[in-house]
């Protein structure tokens, strides 16, 4: 099944401020999805994130992405150049999804998520017989 079909296409829905938690800015990460014959995998970059201000969820079709970033305080800020912003990002997904077998992983601020494909999904070889 093509990308488009099983990614339909991204959900254009404002973020509140309770969303942001911290801060009042959101920011897009940058994603990457990539199609096998068994799995969807979306590959997103998240820096400064932790496995604990991430939450991952699937409902309705619907993949929503959010990351909290957490600054260190290394003492009274004198001046501030770099402020920091939560991300947020939404994917409508195909129903042909086993969201059950889904798997996660963080590391360096780059997200992994691999999504399996259902059954019905997944290509079929049919034998011919005599």
């Amino acid at each position: 099944m093509a990308q488009q079909e099983m990614v339909k296409r991204e959900e254009s829905t404002p973020v509140s401020r309770e969303e942001t938690r911290s801060t009042s800015k959101v920011m897009v990460p940058a994603v990457d999805i990539f199609e096998s014959d068994d799995a969807l995998t979306l590959v997103a970059d998240m820096p400064g994130v932790a496995k604990e201000g991430l939450d991952i969820n699937l409902e309705k079709g619907v993949l929503t992405l959010s990351g909290e970033v957490a600054l260190e305080s290394h003492g009274k800020p004198l001046q501030r150049e770099f402020s920091s912003a939560n991300y947020y990002r939404q994917f409508k997904l195909s129903e042909h999804i086993d969201a059950e077998k889904a798997a996660a992983e963080l590391t360096s601020g780059v997200l992994t998520l691999t999504i399996p494909k259902a059954e019905s999904a997944k290509p079929r070889r049919i034998e011919i017989r005599h």
